[in-house]
């Protein structure tokens, strides 16, 4: 019988394929499909429809679904087959949820039982099913639920267990990162894991969290190496191999992560040279998989410390490629060596005529890798030679996407390299032209705000305006030519800011030209456009007949807005002295001020309120009253014993703490974890999916990518001099050459100038503020911070007093603000440095109300600001700080900076002639790093740099650096920067570089590891205004911790957190706790707590989604350190 139904199963799945394959058009598959659908769908609702029968249908509602064909009534029972079927009809259900569902489908909540208890069974195909399920689909809310139960897989006996465990530990790291963090010690087995699918599995993990910091993971090098060297010597199983190429995917992996953890690392790039030999030499099989790892060895070469010998090899390496009559090598030659060229520029100038017969291959993708190898070497000598031959690929390319990659291109080119004013424009008005109103809006809107700010030269500013002023009066005198509506936004802003400075031009004709766009192809937003220029232009004539017959025009249009337009501009003219003071000639930089919290109407609401007018309340707190107030569906749990502070009844000027729009979602990522009682009905982690409104959906983050410049980089001594000899032979010795031949030499020529051994210039990329066309100017209203300095003097000696010469060496400006001048003394003094000052700890910052916009913040006794690396230093409130006694360059914080919570000043980086030391300091409503640099030399340190790198997790307040014109022999020069954490994370590193010219130009590295804790500030608040809080956040995430007998009760456990995370205890009731903190500037984080049967339940709520898990890995590292 078994036998007659799989038969029958099978049959039928092959009859509909075959009936499918055996039609002659799309419609009849259509009409087939319904109708197999149909019969399914009453099947699967039958009741008398068996298991059996039911796994049947779901391989065929599997097979339409895969044709497209959407079969949602189906999915339901695909969770029951998973549920209530024996282990092979469950593995039908499994795979049909998995092809079904994805990972925010409302119907995974049923599954999450099913896939507890399989994860809990003694039979390894339903683990094994489970663990597939969890690394595919499972929902982010419902990770707390399953992660024990994965993380214990890790030491299952069986390797297939344990390979899908990290499967899905890496699944959950790329959804919930900081939900992994306590257990990233257990990967390190897995890394050692006896099994090579499961070592390779962890590798998966490793990639991303080197990638997010390396620095964490320099101490595992040897062990990456040493797996990559068993690879290559061919030490794994032959199971691995792959067209005689041992486990070429794990190379690469491997390849990925030295090439992260040996950038800038000397020491770290050292343990791996021998193994990247090994492996460039063994990769000579003619396989593609092989050019896979030649091109990740070339790439991991040239992001690591360089070494001459691996780069000579890897510059042959790309050669090859370049000079591959294949496409497909050719194109990953180019690839390769629009990688490297920034790091060896002299690369390109191997290969000048085989990049030059690319840009006429036949091939458009090669072509575009081409011109993007070109956008890599472009400078201030070629540019227009290059933006010529990106403008002739775009007239021949018709994608999408290449329009507005290169179009983005040749505008940043024109802006940074253009030779003239008249070159820029022209360029500008062929990306406008060519690019249409398919090109991304920041390049119009950047082109407008460079003509409006000006440059450092304000002749240069009028020639600019007046030429892009005569280009499209000339432009529009073609009344047949048609140009995009961007373009001629463009032109009517730029007629209506600068037609004044065409003296002989009469303002009548370009009013004319105006008027002729507005009635003939304009959009409603390029009308508004026109009729704003034109509202200028009226504005600085006595009269015009154009703007008379134009409001006759549209006075009685059908368009109510040009009507509108129409009437506003009759009434202006009436009016010429207020037309002349509303539109003032070149206006267009003016700050205006706005007041965005009205406070214009503050009078106006204190009357109404008078009278007894109700408070404004957000929609999200009506729509919460609403649901309280009424007889309708409540999605609160029910019995919190917190319930009157949590009531829902508002309070009069409720605003939120953030000062962003909440939104009315309850508990987007919670989870059912908290202690269930006996006698009540609990709807914790239920999503709220349906309100008053109807179905509410969820709101997604977008998350943007930013590109990461890689630095320069030394090429080899060897290529350089082959280079040298190819670009400097005689031209003589060149045999006859053909026309076309001498073409492409000249053509190079023009390309490739300024890449020689001589050359000075910078490429893009690199920072190139000398070689820019346009400067900006810095924004208007800003605020120049003066320099301040002041003199050190000692207790035992007379102060230091500068010698006329120094006074005079100081007058030297650097370029920078905020800076503080520390001058030091002689280091041939007589004098001994003092001792540091012991300081007391039981000094604490005063704590503030919610009343004081939740900016105020208290720091507990003993808080831990950092890691415990660093020594806390906190100034006692009875006596005032001291300053230690400088007799040497050993720096110290000022008198003003020091009576802030800080920690210990650490060396950073440093050798023979400079030192760059570094001090955190935790003020109330901010973090700051205060930096050092000490000039050990007896020479003049002239033009020092001292920048961070852009980073993903931090943001450093006004510029990113520090420019000092000169430090002078044996004295420090100090800044300070404060610094925000953008993108939430546990740890990060903050990397930059110091540069200074002292006989040559010399360039360190440094990097400083900054943690959440030093961006957490705990937050004040009574019960009452806790309770209120908690209803207007919608990101929560809940979780339950055993508790030991050595952690005593809550109140200990509370305490505890209260010193090391900075939390503010708001209230413990019996077993309950409440307590808040604060993520500068002002993102509260609330805490719920409750104990009960040695498991201590917790439950974050925030307006950041991202916070809470954040939280919450915190409280679980203190939980295991206690």
């Amino acid at each position: 019988a078994g036998g007659l139904g799989r038969g029958s199963a099978t049959s039928r799945l092959g009859g509909l394929i075959r009936s499918i394959t055996a039609l002659t058009s799309k419609h009849e598959e259509e009409k087939l499909i319904q109708q197999e659908l149909s019969n399914l769908k009453a099947m699967v609702s039958a009741p008398s429809t068996t298991l059996r029968l039911m796994k049947e249908c779901m391989v065929r509602l599997m097979y339409c679904e895969m044709l497209g064909y959407e079969a949602s009534f189906g999915y339901i029972h695909a969770i029951k087959l998973a549920q209530q079927g024996n282990l092979f009809e469950k593995r039908v259900g499994y795979l049909a949820v998995s092809l079904f569902l994805h990972e925010n489908h409302e119907l995974l909540l049923l599954l999450v039982n099913t896939v507890v208890k399989d994860l809990q069974s003694t039979n390894l195909m339903e683990v094994c099913m489970a663990l597939t399920v969890a690394s595919q689909v499972f929902p982010l809310e419902m990770i707390p639920a399953v992660l024990p139960l994965v993380e214990d897989k890790l030491q299952h006996s069986k390797e297939i267990i344990r390979r899908k465990a990290v499967q899905a530990l890496y699944k959950f790291y790329l959804i919930a990162p900081n939900q992994v963090q306590h257990i990233h010690d257990k990967f390190r087995f897995a890394l050692c894991d006896r099994d090579v699918g499961v070592m390779a599995a962890s590798l998966h993990i490793y990639l991303q969290m080197v990638k997010d910091n390396a620095l964490g993971y320099k101490d595992l090098t040897s062990s990456f190496v040493a797996i990559l060297k068993q690879v290559v010597g061919g030490k794994l199983p032959i199971d691995f191999n792959y067209h005689s190429v041992p486990a070429p995917w794990l190379q690469i992996q491997l390849l990925r992560i030295l090439g992260l953890l040996g950038k800038d690392d000397p020491r770290t790039s050292e343990l791996m040279y021998d193994v990247l030999d090994e492996s460039l030499r063994r990769a000579e099989i003619n396989h593609n998989i092989t050019y896979a790892i030649l091109f990740e060895c070339v790439q991991t070469i040239y992001t690591i410390y360089p070494k001459s010998e691996l780069l000579e090899k890897a510059a042959k390496c790309i050669g090859k490629f370049v000079l591959s009559p294949k496409i497909n090598l050719k194109y990953l030659g180019l690839k390769a060596l629009t990688y490297v060229v920034q790091q060896d520029p002299n690369l390109a100038l191997q290969h000048q005529m085989t990049i030059i017969e690319c840009l006429d291959h036949p091939d458009p993708i090669i072509k575009r890798e081409t011109l993007e190898l070109l956008y890599r070497i472009t400078n201030g000598q070629n540019v227009t030679v290059i933006v010529q031959k990106m403008l002739d690929y775009l007239t021949q390319s018709k994608e999408e996407y290449t329009l507005i990659n290169i179009v983005g291109k040749i505008a940043e080119l024109a802006e940074k390299y253009a030779p003239d004013n008249e070159w820029f424009i022209r360029t500008m008005n062929a990306v406008f032209s060519v690019g249409g109103d398919k090109m991304h809006p920041d390049i119009p809107n950047s082109f407008l705000r460079l003509l409006a700010e000006g440059f450092e030269d304000e002749k240069e500013d009028s020639q600019l305006r007046l030429h892009a002023v005569q280009s499209y009066l000339a432009l529009l005198q073609d009344e047949k030519a048609v140009y995009p509506q961007k373009f001629l936004q463009v032109m009517s802003w730029v007629l209506g800011e600068y037609s004044c400075l065409m003296k002989n031009v009469d303002p009548e004709v370009v009013l004319a030209n105006l008027h002729r766009i507005l009635k003939s192809h304009a959009t409603s937003e390029t009308k508004a456009w026109i009729m704003a220029a034109i509202i200028k232009i009226t504005s600085r004539t006595t009269s015009s007949e154009t703007v008379d017959k134009l409001i006759m025009d549209f006075s009685t249009s059908l368009d109510t807005c040009m009507r509108q337009y129409a009437f506003e501009l009759k009434n202006l003219c009436e009016d010429r002295d207020s037309m002349r003071k509303l539109f003032p000639v070149d206006a267009s930089c003016q700050d205006i001020v706005v007041d965005a919290s009205l406070s214009f109407l503050d009078g106006f609401v204190a009357e109404g309120l008078g009278r007894g007018a109700a408070p404004y309340k957000p929609r999200h707190q009506r729509q919460e009253e609403q649901l309280s107030q009424e007889k309708a569906l409540n999605f609160e749990p029910y019995g919190l014993s917190l319930s009157q502070s949590f009531s829902a009844s508002g309070f009069p000027g409720r605003q939120s703490p953030t000062g962003l729009s909440l939104g009315s979602d309850i508990s987007g990522h919670s989870a059912e974890v908290g202690q269930k009682e006996a006698n009540s009905l609990k709807l914790e982690g239920v999503k709220k999916l349906w309100g008053r409104e109807g179905y509410l959906p969820p709101k997604e983050s977008l998350v943007e990518n930013k590109d990461v410049v890689k630095p320069a980089v030394e090429s080899s001594t060897s290529v350089e001099r082959t280079v040298g000899h190819f670009a400097l032979q005689p031209e003589e010795e060149i045999p006859s050459l053909s026309k076309e031949e001498k073409e492409k030499q000249q053509l190079a020529s023009t390309l490739f100038v300024g890449l020689g051994l001589q050359g000075n210039i910078s490429l893009m990329g690199r920072g190139d503020a000398n070689t820019q066309k346009f400067k900006r100017k810095s924004k208007m209203g800003e605020s120049q911070n003066s320099e301040e300095s002041f003199r050190i003097q000692s207790t035992a000696s007379p102060p230091f007093t500068p010698s006329p010469d120094a006074l005079s060496r100081n007058k030297k400006p650097f370029q920078n603000n905020g800076h503080l001048r520390l001058r030091k003394a002689s280091l041939n003094t007589s004098e001994t440095p003092e001792s540091k000052v012991g300081l007391d700890r039981s000094h604490s910052l005063p704590e503030a109300g919610l009343s004081e916009k939740l900016l105020a913040h208290r720091f507990s006794p003993s808080s831990l600001f950092a890691d415990g690396n660093m020594e806390i230093f906190q100034p006692s409130p009875n006596t005032q700080p001291v300053v230690q006694k400088q007799l040497s360059l050993t720096p110290y914080l000022p008198e003003e900076v020091a009576k802030y919570p800080h920690s210990e000043i650490l060396e950073l980086c440093g050798n023979e002639t400079v030192t760059l030391h570094l001090c955190k300091i935790w003020k109330e409503d901010s973090f700051v790093l205060f930096v050092f640099l000490a000039n050990k030399s007896i020479s003049a340190l002239n033009a020092v740099k001292l920048e961070f790198e852009p980073s993903k997790h931090f943001k450093i307040s006004e510029n990113i650096g520090c420019h000092f014109a000169e430090i002078e022999a044996q004295s420090i020069e100090s800044s300070q920067k404060c610094v925000t954490m953008e993108e939430l994370c546990s740890e990060g590193v903050l990397s930059g570089s110091l540069s200074y010219h002292l006989e040559s130009e010399t360039c360190l590295r440094f990097s400083v590891t900054l943690v959440l804790l030093d961006f957490i500030r705990p937050m004040k608040m009574t019960t009452e205004e806790f309770g209120k809080l908690w209803l207007s956040f919608s990101n929560d995430v809940k979780q339950n911790l055993k508790m030991t007998s050595s952690q005593g009760s809550l109140s200990v456990v509370l305490n505890t957190w209260q010193q090391t995370l900075k939390l503010h205890v708001v209230d413990i009731i019996g077993n309950e706790g409440i307590a808040a903190c604060r993520l500068l500037p002002s993102v509260p984080g609330l805490l719920h707590c409750r104990f009960h049967a040695g498991m201590l339940a917790l439950w974050f709520r925030s307006p950041s989604s991202a916070l809470p898990d954040c939280l919450l890995y915190q409280c679980q590292k203190v939980m295991g350190e206690t």
